[in-house]
């Protein structure tokens, strides 16, 4: 545990949770080479909604996995740099594509056993069928959902955690990366064109030089 006795007057703000976005560049055409592999591992008799664990995507050798490979890690540096963590970490990507058809959705959920969590974000559709049903729907989005249960329940307006979740609608060429712990839902694809991911995890290879200082 730490102590910070020259704390300064103003704000300070605590227990942030950082999430990441980021477009690398080339994802145009990468994306369509992307969505060729994916649709090739569809053909193998892999249901990519229910199945998605199936295929771990990062090991294989093919053009646009090692360029989404190199994204991926150029993100996690960036994150960690701007976190402040200046010292040497080690970790492995574990990854999958997501394929959601009409009506598909991913239930809230988090990531055990990761550090980080992304998702990076080759098709989103560009037509939504029209449907009776609530105007709020958010299809083809993802929310995340604020870790600390209940602190919006004392929020006035104006208030900074007045709002217990935060939604993206995501466009292809996004890449998106959080803690692993933090709870996040993907909304219903109400169109018929597919909404095509490729989640992944950051697992680190584990040592004692990350133990925080324990004074």
């Amino acid at each position: 545990m730490a102590d910070h006795p020259d704390i300064e007057d103003g704000i300070l703000d605590l227990w942030p949770t950082k999430i990441m976005a980021r477009r690398p560049d080339g994802s145009e055409s990468w994306n369509k080479e992307l969505v060729r592999l994916v649709r090739e591992l569809e053909r193998d008799n892999k249901n990519l909604t229910t199945d998605y664990l199936a295929p771990d995507l990062f090991n294989m050798d093919h053009p646009a996995v090692n360029w989404l490979r190199d994204q991926v890690n150029g993100t996690v540096i960036e994150y960690l740099r701007l976190l402040g963590i200046d010292y040497p970490v080690n970790w492995q990507i574990t990854g999958w594509p997501s394929v959601n058809r009409f009506g598909d959705y991913h239930d809230a959920h988090n990531h055990p056993w990761s550090y980080l969590s992304g998702t990076y974000y080759v098709k989103m559709p560009t037509t939504r069928e029209t449907l009776r049903n609530r105007k709020d729907v958010r299809p083809g989005c993802i929310t995340f959902y604020d870790p600390r249960g209940g602190v919006n329940m004392t929020a006035i307006k104006n208030d900074p955690y007045v709002d217990p979740e935060y939604t993206v609608l995501p466009e292809p060429g996004l890449m998106l990366l959080w803690p692993a712990f933090v709870n996040h839902f993907v909304h219903p694809n109400l169109s018929k064109e597919t909404r095509i991911s490729i989640s992944f995890n950051i697992v680190l290879k584990w040592s004692d030089e990350y133990l925080p200082d324990q004074g």
